[in-house]
């Protein structure tokens, strides 16, 4: 199957461009949300900073912002128009480069980071960034989708192009699916906690989430699935600054 889009010249033009999803789904968001505000305990007695890189539309922010309720959120996406429609949501935005946050050391005390790592050139140089940008004990809740998730596994066998896995951003090729979304790498459970080590974190916990593209019919089947991470559809990382 090949499903074409319309053409694009490079990566920024790609997310520039407002058809382009910039939003991640919100049953995975929340799950994200009550970790993190578990972790960060009551705003009432120390109000946190949150960056959610990656922002996007904001979307996710607004998502989670009831169970962030008191602590300060600021969207940084490097997409001027994701940022323009963001700001109808959350009132702190920043643009900047993943390989360049214009923020201080240590100056946030949660990092979002969802859908994120799977679009970028250089990831390595990113968690740097955030791990510079976060106070030492800081957290990092990263969300991406699993290469080895159930269906991909089967999908291998019978040589088709794995979900979530791209070849083009101007055009679907050999995948299921009906939408380019600029995914230029992909994670197991295994190598995203080897990475995210590697880059002075300290992991608390990997958990699944599924995924709402999946078919009605096999969505309990992809909720099951979550019960072993490696299997599941998305991982959610949650992660400490060493």
């Amino acid at each position: 199957m090949t499903t074409t889009t319309p053409h694009r010249h490079g990566l920024r033009d790609f997310y520039e461009n407002p058809a382009v999803p910039v939003a991640s789904g919100p049953a995975r968001t929340l799950r994200q949300a009550r970790v993190l505000a578990a972790a960060l305990g009551p705003s009432t007695e120390h109000p946190r900073t949150i960056l959610d890189i990656g922002c996007g539309d904001a979307t996710a922010a607004a998502t989670a912002a009831p169970l962030l309720a008191g602590h300060r959120v600021i969207g940084v996406d490097w997409s001027q128009d994701a940022l323009t429609r963001a700001r109808t949501r959350l009132p702190c935005t920043v643009r900047g480069e993943l390989t360049a946050l214009p923020l201080r050391t240590a100056a946030a005390d949660a990092v979002l980071f969802s859908e994120v790592i799977e679009h970028l050139v250089d990831p390595d140089t990113a968690l740097a960034e955030i791990h510079r940008v976060l106070r030492p004990g800081g957290h990092l809740m990263l969300s991406t989708p699993n290469l080895a998730a159930w269906y991909n596994r089967a999908l291998l066998l019978a040589g088709v192009q794995p979900v979530f896995s791209e070849v083009s951003l101007r055009a679907i090729h050999g995948r299921p699916g009906k939408e380019v979304v600029g995914h230029l790498r992909l994670y197991t459970a295994r190598a995203l906690r080897e990475f995210v080590t590697a880059a002075g974190f300290t992991v608390v916990g990997l958990t699944g989430a599924p995924f709402h593209g999946v078919p009605r019919p096999l969505r309990a089947l992809d909720r099951l699935a979550c019960v072993r991470p490696q299997l599941a559809s998305i991982l959610l990382l949650h992660a400490r600054k060493t």
